[in-house]
């Protein structure tokens, strides 16, 4: 039963993704000779801020005789994607040389428009039947070396090179002329005739291989090997990890268990010492129970969400430059899921007796929702100021109200009455006494944050060789697309979360430390403060980011998946491995 439905929610994300997906006029992609093949400008901006993206024609372009808008799913305006028809009129077979688009009078502000985005590396991207193409809109000439004698200069003449197989487009690339330049150097009135050429190129590469291209680049032989070299890391740090822990905690439980049935039956009233003297205590339910419950509902949710992502991901769905697909899956399959935190968190809240459900269930929707709506609402707010495009149209965030109120918060809340009414009962194999015993004193290093940061350090050194290419994909132009290594590297951090957890929460039961629910918690997500550390230094080190905008989208966005991605979702996967464990060493004494 389970099977079926995860079989029919995927197909049903499928069908939503392919319906969201924008393609370009020509839906079938075939054209005769002469066809006005599509052709959109999407936006310009800084090439080293990638969320700093304006409208095309906020610098003085020439403009179409008519403006056209493209109408843009979801996904695509949440990427900042603004598509709109483009000057350049490129019929299908049809050479041109030095075509006139236009003549212009560059006034002394389109100048020092135009001068500053070249100072800055501005890019123009645009869509060509459905390819991306980019270049720079003009060139730093640094022969003097003082900046004030730099030349700034604006590129005239673009040329475009198409590739075709039969009727359909299967290639094309854009290179602008370094000879037709306008000098941008000083705040003067410019005349300018923009002008572009176009040749065609047969090919005999299929249509279905067109986009292979713009993959090939991640999956290079001396890209793989770093790849491949992070996983074989990753793969020793488990194996010595797992190995060891396994080896250690078999050996000591062995001997515990040996130790607890020898006084069992030659002194019964001798004084029990290690973690079998509290198991009176080892399943007392936590302080703040709520928060709790919400934190595993959110981080269980956030979980199902991942492995969703991952399916998609490795069936074939986010190839490169399928505009907005990404955003799209994350907002549907969130507000689907949004069930399954209902259901976990109030199901556990009910389990550790807690009575005010409601406020529960009210506390899992605002746990991760909360911090991401009020980052959302700074960001774009910023985003507003500079006039960007990855400021939200109100009608897009009209409809993202309207899938949080008519899809989440429905299905949030019969997950709540599906887990309020489930019935079941916490399984402790101890009986807890009435009353608490106290936690002797403790050395410092076994402390929360000591133990957050051992917790944390080793899931973090698995997985940071492919961080880096991960931030290069997310807050750059390199294209990611070696999914399924991303995947076992996915696992390796769950295997290595678990099993740290684990040995650090028998250490502290150990230490006859009972409070082991929120500690187990901590150190599972303790993972997602290191890798915001991470953040720091790939801003710092790494980037050539710069500017209010691009630093609050990054730290703000980063914070955000930090703290849900890593911190709820991965503490939500320690505190399960612990209880687990917690629940097998008590079933396996004899508890009076």
């Amino acid at each position: 039963m389970g099977r079926a439905v995860a079989v029919l929610f995927i197909a049903f994300v499928f069908v939503l993704l392919d319906v969201t997906q924008v393609r370009s006029d020509a839906s079938d992609h075939r054209y005769k000779e002469g066809d006005l093949v599509p052709l959109y400008a999407n936006k310009v901006g800084p090439f080293h801020n990638p969320s700093e993206t304006y409208r095309y024609f906020d610098l003085a372009f020439c403009l179409p005789e008519h403006v056209k808008e493209k109408k843009e799913a979801l996904g695509e305006v949440l990427n900042g994607d603004r598509l709109v028809s483009a000057p350049y009129k490129l019929e299908f077979l049809k050479d041109k040389d030095s075509e006139v688009v236009c003549q212009k009078k560059l006034t002394k502000e389109d100048v020092a428009k135009f001068r500053s985005a070249v100072r800055k590396d501005y890019y123009f991207q645009m869509y060509y039947d459905d390819l991306p193409i980019w270049g720079f809109i003009g060139k730093i000439d640094k022969d003097g070396k003082d900046p004030s004698d730099y030349k700034y200069y604006l590129y005239k003449q673009i040329h475009f090179e198409i590739f075709y197989n039969k009727d359909r487009v299967i290639e094309i690339n854009v290179r602008t002329d370094p000879n037709a330049l306008v000098d941008l150097t000083e705040d003067r009135e410019v005349d300018v005739e923009f002008l572009y050429t176009v040749k065609w190129k047969e090919t005999t590469t299929p249509f279905e291989k067109r986009m292979d291209k713009y993959s090939q680049s991640s999956s290079l032989p001396h890209h793989l090997e770093i790849h491949w070299f992070s996983i074989i890391n990753s793969c020793v740090t488990v194996l010595l990890l797992t190995g060891f822990l396994a080896t250690i905690l078999m050996r000591v439980l062995k001997n515990d268990f040996v130790k607890y049935a020898h006084d069992e039956e030659s002194a019964e009233d001798q004084e029990e010492t290690g973690w079998k003297y509290i198991h009176g205590d080892v399943f007392r339910f936590p302080k703040f129970k709520s928060l709790f419950a919400a934190a595993l509902g959110s981080g269980t949710q956030l979980f199902t969400l991942t492995i969703f992502i991952f399916i998609l991901a490795l069936v074939g769905v986010f190839y490169p430059y399928n505009r907005g697909a990404l955003f799209t899956a994350l907002v549907v399959i969130y507000a689907l899921t949004s069930g399954i935190a209902g259901y976990t968190a109030t199901s556990f809240y009910c389990q550790l007796e807690g009575t005010n459900w409601v406020r529960n269930l009210l506390l899992t929707g605002c746990l991760f929702c909360g911090p991401l709506f009020l980052t959302f609402c700074f960001l774009n707010t910023v985003a507003i100021a500079y006039n960007a495009t990855a400021a939200l149209p109100f009608g897009t965030i009209v409809v993202i109200v309207l899938i949080w109120t008519l899809v989440t918060s429905p299905l949030l809340v019969l997950g709540g009455i599906a887990g309020k009414n489930s019935k079941s009962e916490f399984q402790a194999p101890c009986r807890t006494t009435k009353y608490p015993r106290e936690i002797p004193p403790l050395p410092w290093y076994r402390g929360t944050i000591p133990q957050m940061a051992m917790a944390g350090f080793l899931p973090f050194s698995a997985i940071y060789i492919e961080l880096y290419y991960i931030f290069a994909s997310v807050w750059g132009h390199r294209i990611y697309t070696i999914y399924s290594i991303l995947f076992i590297v996915f696992i390796i951090l769950l295997i290595v979360t678990a099993f740290i957890t684990v040995a650090l929460t028998y250490f502290q039961l150990a230490a006859e430390d009972h409070e082991w629910w929120w500690r187990s918690f901590l150190c599972g997500g303790s993972t997602g403060l290191f890798i915001y550390a991470y953040c720091l230094y790939y801003y710092y080190a790494r980037s050539d980011m710069s500017g209010f905008m691009q630093t609050s989208f990054f730290f703000g966005y980063m914070a955000c998946i930090c703290y849900g991605f890593f911190f709820l979702m991965l503490g939500t996967v320690g505190f399960r491995a612990a209880l687990l464990f917690v629940r097998h060493i008590y079933r396996s004494i004899k508890c009076e």
